[in-house]
């Protein structure tokens, strides 16, 4: 019995970390009025999942836009932050996906990407049988679902620490040149005020003319 746990087990490592299912995820940096595709081959009739977000740079939009190997556009969103598209693929080909950065003239941005292709399959060969799973399989299951659950969370938590990581950094560096903006202001109207002062207690030197007689 304690083997076929161990086997089990081990069977479901292997699949969580090469699992079947095809899914690209990335995290890239956008220059400004910049512009970056990227494509993927995808069968008829495969669900697919496109999720984005802007991790840092200016205020954390980017362009998006989705089409089949056709040119028809399939999804289309302006200045977005984050957002996630599902589709199903109407034909066989290479699907394109652009992020722009071009409405930018000075701020670069980073953005992340996950592009899911295909439905998660069954943990087990013979899940969808008609017969019920035994205990060991249902419990496998499970913990492969919560696995998965903890995946994504983890994958959104480190997006929001980045996120606020650069939105502090930015308002440290502000704060900053704030900081010595107004202790240069303070050192000349300091400067101003003690050479005012002095010109006030200053002796002036007066001239005397004599008229002869």
């Amino acid at each position: 019995l304690a083997a076929a746990m161990l086997a089990w087990f081990l069977l479901l490592c292997v699949q969580l970390m090469f699992g079947w299912i095809r899914a690209s995820e990335l995290t890239f940096e956008l220059p400004d009025n910049a512009k970056q595709c990227f494509y993927e081959d995808i069968t008829i009739g495969t669900k697919c999942t496109l999720e984005f977000q802007v991790v840092t740079g200016g205020h954390y939009d980017v362009d998006c836009r989705l089409e089949d190997p056709d040119g028809t556009v399939l999804y289309k969103e302006m200045k977005k932050q984050y957002d996630s598209f599902t589709f199903t693929a109407s034909r066989n080909g290479t699907f394109k996906f652009c992020f722009s950065n071009e409405f930018s003239t000075f701020t670069h941005k980073t953005v992340y990407f996950d592009f899911q292709v295909g439905d998660d399959p069954p943990l087990f060969p013979n899940e969808n049988r008609v017969t019920a799973l035994t205990q060991m399989e249902s419990a496998c299951v499970s913990i492969h679902e919560a696995l998965k659950s903890v995946i994504d969370y983890q994958t959104h938590f480190r997006l929001r620490e980045a996120q606020g990581r650069s939105r502090a950094e930015d308002l440290n560096t502000r704060v900053a040149f704030w900081s010595i903006g107004e202790a240069c202001i303070l050192l000349v109207v300091s400067i101003s005020q003690v050479v005012l002062l002095r010109s006030f207690f200053s002796d002036k030197k007066t001239t005397t003319t004599r008229v002869g007689s």
